[in-house]
């Protein structure tokens, strides 16, 4: 069957990944002559931490992604192929790379970010001047966009019915998979001269971190063993998540992120794993946490304004806390001494490592936002700086939950205990010890409140409070009364009960 076209370019963005492949399948099928790029983007890149581990681990999974083109070129019979890499502003890049190549057209799946898609309608302006089509496509997400709208026609603003509708959309052909090895032999080798070597850190601009040293599998290789190893464990998933002491989530986050592996295959995986495509309560819950990603993706298609501001406007007009002692008390959240030891755990977690286990997430927003009284904007951006799989959407949604600006959102008058939140998921004090040692050698009733713990207990396990650990920097309860406050005076949805639900 003769082919449309003679040339297509794909271009590789948040998708590191050749098996189920969106963009590649259709420029395969599409084009007698397909090449890959992809561009470290300086327009993304240079704002970044000079160390920053994202980076790395971009870099190591599209040097693992150029192994992958290459091993499939050469079993389709076409020896040579690479992907071709480029350092500098992505739209202009990949323009002139078309324009060099002589495609008809490129190929890229969607990035639904604002700055993305700026980019794109450049991209697809300067493509448009030099006669080369671009085409886009859903990879990211099984439902983007406004596939899944109320009966009226609108955007979802609840999760629940999002849910419901989203589950009842779902059939095998959305989580199908793009056979992209079946065309793989219309894959090409780069021109002479169009080659480049793989850049280093450094050539990018950039410094080594730990990653090395942290078990975050890197590249499609390392996403689907992740995935193998968690599909044992999903029926414990509803159990176990809660729990940052247990390995109870799949790690797979920075993977969906950076889509070295695909949304398809971990959905049809989870939907499918009690047979039947019914899936057992671990693998429900799971699929929700995916359906959660969903919704959070298409509240920053249809309503971009969250990324700077509260999705309900009303708490914009929120009385936030301001000047020096604001300023210490977020330079102490974000260091991880504020005095609650699950708090400053999950931040040291988030420090060293990139990452931070989901029920923290959770805690330590509600904490700087209703303990401290700081702006939630502060943490995401915080959080976006630090997170190994940081996704605008995702974030900004878990922060506006967590803040109650959302849409969805936990009500303004639930306020996180961060001890008891401690004392129930992290109920022995393993992850507190694994991350705060200077309080290993408390009790497990003590470790989660030291203040409260008794001189003989302290000097048990040789521990003073203000030398080893500090004191808490904020009364929980007092707090508390504040926020209620603070968000009573310009709560938007009417009234709510007096008295705050501590959780």
């Amino acid at each position: 069957m003769d082919k449309p076209l003679h040339s297509a370019l794909v271009w590789f963005r948040r998708d590191l990944r050749i098996s189920d492949h969106a963009a590649l399948f259709h420029a395969l099928k599409a084009a007698r002559r397909v090449w890959c790029a992809f561009v470290y983007d300086r327009e993304i890149l240079d704002p970044l931490p000079r160390a920053d581990r994202r980076v790395e681990f971009i870099q190591a999974s599209v040097d693992a992604l150029d192994r992958d083109l290459a091993a499939l070129g050469e079993h389709a019979g076409q020896p040579g192929v690479r992907l071709l890499l480029r350092h500098g502003p992505g739209a202009t890049e990949i323009a002139r790379l078309a324009v060099e190549l002589g495609v008809q057209a490129v190929y890229a799946n969607h990035d639904d970010d604002p700055q993305a898609l700026q980019r794109d309608a450049r991209v697809r302006g300067a493509l448009a001047d030099a006669g080369i089509a671009l085409h886009t496509g859903k990879d990211h997400v099984i439902f983007e966009r406004s596939e899944v709208l109320t009966a009226a026609g609108t955007p979802y603003t609840v999760f629940t019915p999002y849910k419901k509708a989203w589950l009842a959309r779902l059939e095998p052909y959305f989580l199908r998979g793009y056979k992209v090895e079946r065309h793989a032999a219309a894959l090409a080798a780069p021109p002479e001269g169009l080659a480049a070597p793989s850049p280093s850190l450094a050539d990018l601009g950039f410094g080594p971190t730990n990653l090395a040293q942290l078990p975050i599998p890197i590249g499609s290789a390392g996403a689907r063993a992740l995935l193998d190893d968690f599909m044992p464990r999903i029926d414990a998933y509803a159990e176990q998540r809660d729990f940052p002491a247990h390995k109870g989530p799949s790690y797979l986050s920075v993977h969906l992120r950076f889509g070295t592996v695909s949304i398809r295959e971990v959905a049809r995986r989870a939907a499918g794993s009690a047979g039947a495509n019914v899936p057992g309560r671990g693998a429900a819950t799971f699929l929700s946490e995916l359906v959660w990603r969903d919704f959070y993706h298409q509240v920053l298609h249809h309503h971009p304004h969250v990324v700077s501001g509260a999705f309900k406007p009303g708490f914009d007009r929120l009385g936030f806390e301001k000047g020096r002692a604001a300023d210490a008390a977020f330079e102490a959240w974000c260091l991880g001494a504020t005095g609650y030891p699950l708090v400053d755990a999950a931040m040291a977690q988030i420090n060293q490592t990139g990452y931070m286990h989901n029920r923290l997430r959770m805690v330590t927003a509600s904490f700087l936002v209703k303990d401290l009284g700081i702006d939630w904007r502060r943490g995401e951006t915080y959080f976006a700086e630090k997170l190994n799989d940081y996704d605008l959407a995702a974030n900004n949604g878990g922060w506006q939950w967590a803040a109650s600006t959302g849409c969805d959102a936990q009500p303004w008058f639930r306020i996180f205990n961060p001890v008891r939140q401690s004392r129930r998921f992290d109920p022995q004090g393993r992850f507190i010890r694994r991350y705060l040692p200077a309080l290993a050698g408390l009790s497990d009733s003590a470790i989660h409140a030291p203040w409260e713990a008794t001189p003989i207990e302290h000097a048990a396990a040789g521990f003073e409070l203000g030398r080893d650990y500090p004191a808490p920097i904020v009364d929980h309860a007092e707090a508390s009364r504040k926020t209620l406050d603070r968000y009573a005076a310009v709560r938007a949805d009417g009234p709510g009960p007096t008295r705050g639900r501590r959780r």
